[in-house]
């Protein structure tokens, strides 16, 4: 049976930067992504075809849905690349890192057999580093709304003992909303990946079926909570000056 590792396991070396499994992934998501995105932008027409139309549909659901937490469609259309981005980059992550045959290519070292591919998600310097991201961009577009002084002022507030209080707290909030963030994620996709290694395991073939379909579609729900999350974050602090 394959061995399960809590941490990405180190693949090869490019001069001293390590490039682990789920690097190794994340980078080949990152071409098909970039690859998909050129296919889709020299087939763009006036009237659209099949691939187009699915495109411009999923893009109106989602404006939709920005549009009932942030209020207004101008503000959905300004935010839409950063919440498009990150729901369609983790959600190929997550799903191409339970496709079969991705754990399946192993390299040996001292004994030990390392998949060559692991779910990017499942390696907690992802998750950590789009928590991050998150956090920061929405603080950044915060300042840029509501304006520097008012911003932080939410968090550093000397006009009573409450507010002083009250801003430390919010400050608080914001550093475990990252540890939040990324521990969600990095625990809900590598338990999916320990489970479909038991169950490939112990019974190959049919049965996993169920379970991969299962994983697939949670992968593209963890995608979407994060970007969820990550909308609502961003709707709190622009819309700050109104309360």
């Amino acid at each position: 049976m394959q061995e399960i590792s809590l941490k990405a396991e180190e693949i090869f070396r490019v001069g001293g930067f390590a490039i682990t499994n789920s690097l190794l992934l994340t980078f080949i998501v990152t071409g098909i992504l970039i690859l998909l995105s050129l296919v889709i932008y020299k087939k763009i027409n006036i009237v659209p075809g099949k691939l187009q139309s699915l495109v411009e549909l999923a893009i109106e659901k989602l404006l939709d849905l920005m549009k009932m937490i942030l209020g207004s469609i101008e503000l959905a259309e300004k935010y839409l690349p950063l919440i498009a981005t990150i729901f369609i980059f983790i959600m190929f992550s997550n799903i191409l890192g339970v496709l079969p045959g991705v754990g399946s290519w192993l390299r040996y070292s001292h004994g030990h057999a390392i998949p060559l591919l692991r779910a990017p998600a499942a390696d907690l310097n992802f998750t950590l580093a789009f928590a991050m991201i998150s956090v920061i961009l929405t603080n950044f577009f915060g300042m840029v709304s509501v304006g520097v002084l008012v911003h932080i002022k939410k968090f550093i507030n000397f006009s009573s003992p409450i507010n002083f209080f009250v801003g430390i707290l919010e400050l608080l909030s914001e550093i475990t909303r990252v540890i939040s963030f990324s521990f969600r994620l990095f625990g809900n996709i590598f338990a999916g990946e320990v489970l479909l290694v038991v169950i490939f395991f112990l019974l190959p073939y049919v049965v996993p079926v169920p379970f991969l379909m299962l994983e697939i579609f949670f992968g593209m729900i963890q995608a979407l909570i994060f970007s969820i999350l990550t909308l609502v974050i961003l709707a709190l602090h622009t819309t700050a000056a109104e309360h």
